[in-house]
């Protein structure tokens, strides 16, 4: 009995951790953000006393915003630090200075 449920798990968590590998970064984004959101909703309803059903709830919607907000601000950094159509970066990049021109010597 005990080997039929080590199997089961193994077999759940290949399962489980192989569902996100077809997904987007914003779709894993999401889905973390909501599951975390989750548990922690139905962590503080049951705390405070309240509905551990409406805690998750709460959680997880707030917890996919997060997670969908998150990864446009990711985006949005990213496209920032990219080379745009001139070759130059975005505002995080720090100004070059002048070449230096070559040395005038006297003539003969």
């Amino acid at each position: 009995m005990r080997m039929k449920m080590r199997a089961l798990l193994a077999l759940a968590l290949l399962f489980l951790s192989a569902g996100c590998a077809g997904m987007t970064d914003q779709q894993q984004r999401a889905l973390s953000g909501g599951a975390i959101g989750a548990a922690g909703g139905a962590a503080l309803g049951a705390i405070t006393g309240g509905s551990p059903v409406i805690g998750a709830a709460v959680g997880g919607a707030a917890g996919v915003v997060g997670g969908l907000l998150v990864h446009e601000n990711e985006k949005a950094k990213a496209q920032s630090n990219s080379p745009g159509p001139s070759g130059r970066q975005g505002s995080n990049r720090q100004p070059q200075e002048a070449p230096m021109p070559p040395p005038i010597t006297p003539g003969p």
